[in-house]
């Protein structure tokens, strides 16, 4: 399958297309099968992400 939306199934922990498990088992839609395959440690980037900006944000009290 070319391009198209792409999902991480975290019941099943493997990349499916649009038509597979239910929204609330799965994270995306990715543009690629590749960046879907990421998705957990795309997560984790951004959750780092999000914490280092309330670190700093806190700080500047």
């Amino acid at each position: 399958m070319g391009g198209g939306s792409w999902y991480f199934c975290l019941k099943h922990r493997q990349v499916e297309p649009k038509a597979g498990c239910r929204a609330a088992e799965r994270l995306g839609p990715y543009p690629d099968r590749e960046t879907a395959a990421r998705a957990l440690e795309i997560a984790e980037e951004r959750t780092k992400a999000a914490d280092d900006a309330d670190r700093r944000w806190n700080s500047e009290d």
